[in-house]
């Protein structure tokens, strides 16, 4: 195939935090040579000489994979293919391979089996936002270094698993572990083996086969019906927690004993709680859509909470910024700069919930259940027009400024009142607003949902049924 001279992206494929689209109408080949040829010139101009690559188990990723090393070939960079695995293994190997200076892994997370799609790390900081915007202006122009690059492969899926356990010192459990035929399948089979020769615990594991197509669930942990046969297993088998992993495995699911789910922002109590003992005043980063008990709880525990952006870049980035040791999110996403290096991983997450129930010196059950109970409402999503869902939060913003109210605009409006919390922000992704509201009674949360009603009518919208991801 002669390379490409020019590009035009998908205009819906260049996203804020990654690059995605669907295989065949929105993305194929010439966009990953694309993204290869432009992200490969960068690295030149940087300086650099070579880039990492992953896959995940999608049956287009090896396609692309193979049409993005040869964009970066021709720009003059050297690729190093780690093969297949979780987003969080890709990441590794920037960190580590010091031949590199920058990752690519391709993956459509948490998507249907028809996306796919890129995430990339640039000099070991996130590449986004404008990052991503220059890759499109860089094709469209034919902006691109031209050279010959050479193509390797390194398996590093060994060492990283022996990474994963270093320091580790966890009493054994009884666990499961869904992997939901995603990409860290290999990767949990490898990590469970080593756990049970190190303490004995006991490990059972569900659908660690690698399947592009899914078919068993969606792999998608932030949805309770995607965790239905993990609780079945807990239950059938009397285990004393499960984990969960997305479909790249950077993102945590978890559940206790008894079935109950352990949302991200109350996984990050347990995971804080381990931390700040050996960093004690630490700044803990959570996004705005985090409950009000875990920030309390980072205080209480003598922590700084600090509230940021939705995303798991700009929650990087803010890391770096403030030195943070731990920071997480509502949809999994947990970054241990603690012990590690700062970047999402979920079969890391999975050993810390180990390590900390240990450290703590509690069950995972009992520390779920020593959490104050909030009434919350799930993460809603409505359809808006692409040009109106910015400026619908600005109208929203004034209002509120206007009638005095307790707003945190970080990223959207998150309003506090007697009864509780409620937000609304537009999501960076999709052509959507996002609502979420907590409260300490049921009263309180229909209070708060009818200011949230109130403020979409105002701007000339309807909650209505709220759509999927």
């Amino acid at each position: 195939m002669s390379a490409l001279t020019s590009h035009q992206f998908h205009s819906s494929s260049l996203r804020e935090y990654d690059i995605r689209g669907i295989i065949g109408e929105t993305l194929g080949a010439d966009d990953a040579y694309a993204i290869g040829r432009g992200f490969g010139t960068l690295i030149a101009r940087d300086g650099g000489t070579a880039v990492a690559t992953g896959l995940d188990g999608r049956t287009s990723s090896p396609m692309l994979e193979e049409a993005l090393i040869r964009g970066l070939n021709d720009a003059g960079i050297n690729a190093i293919s780690v093969g297949m695995g979780p987003t969080p293994m890709l990441y590794y190997a920037e960190c580590v391979l010091e031949q590199v200076q920058g990752g690519i892994q391709i993956t459509g997370s948490h998507n249907p089996a028809n996306y796919n799609g890129f995430k990339m790390v640039f000099q070991g900081r996130p590449f986004f936002g404008a990052d991503i915007l220059k890759l499109g202006t860089m094709a469209a122009g034919g902006d691109w270094d031209n050279g010959t690059g050479t193509s390797e492969s390194y398996f590093i899926e060994d060492e990283y698993v022996a990474r994963l356990l270093k320091n580790f010192t966890g009493k054994p459990f009884n666990i499961a572990w869904d992997c939901g035929n995603g990409a860290a399948g290999p990767v949990v089979e490898k990590l469970t083996a080593s756990l049970t020769a190190l303490n004995g615990g006991e490990h059972h594991l569900l659908y660690t086969d690698v399947d592009g197509s899914f078919p068993n669930h969606h792999p998608d942990p932030t949805e309770e019906k995607n965790l239905e046969d993990l609780k079945a297993l807990v239950a059938e088998k009397n285990l004393d927690f499960g984990v969960a992993f997305d479909g790249d495995g950077d993102r945590i699911g978890a559940i206790d004993g008894e079935g109950r789910v352990i949302w991200g922002d109350q996984l990050l109590q347990i995971y804080a709680e381990d931390v700040l003992k050996s960093e004690p005043g630490a700044t803990i980063i959570a996004d705005v859509k985090a409950s009000q008990a875990l920030y309390d709880r980072i205080a209480e525990l003598g922590g700084k909470p600090l509230m940021w952006k939705t995303g798991h870049s700009l929650i990087k980035s803010k890391m770096k910024e403030t030195g943070s040791p731990l920071a997480g999110e509502m949809s999994g996403h947990v970054f241990f700069k603690h012990d590690y290096y700062g970047f999402d991983d979920a079969p890391y997450a999975a050993v810390r919930l180990i390590q900390a129930a240990t450290n703590i010196g509690k069950c995972v059950t009992q520390l779920r259940s020593d959490m104050v109970e909030m009434i919350n409402t799930p993460e809603m999503r409505f359809q808006v027009d692409e040009s109106r869902k910015f400026a619908v939060i600005d109208e929203v913003l004034a209002r509120l400024q206007a009638d005095g109210a307790e707003v945190n605009n970080t990223d959207g409006a998150r309003v506090n009142t007697e009864d509780g919390w409620w937000l609304l922000r537009a999501s960076n992704t999709q052509d959507v607003l996002v609502a979420r509201a907590e409260a300490k009674s049921e009263e309180g949360l229909n209070r708060l949902m009818q200011q949230i009603d109130m403020q979409l009518e105002l701007s000339g919208l309807h909650r209505g049924e709220p759509v999927g991801h």
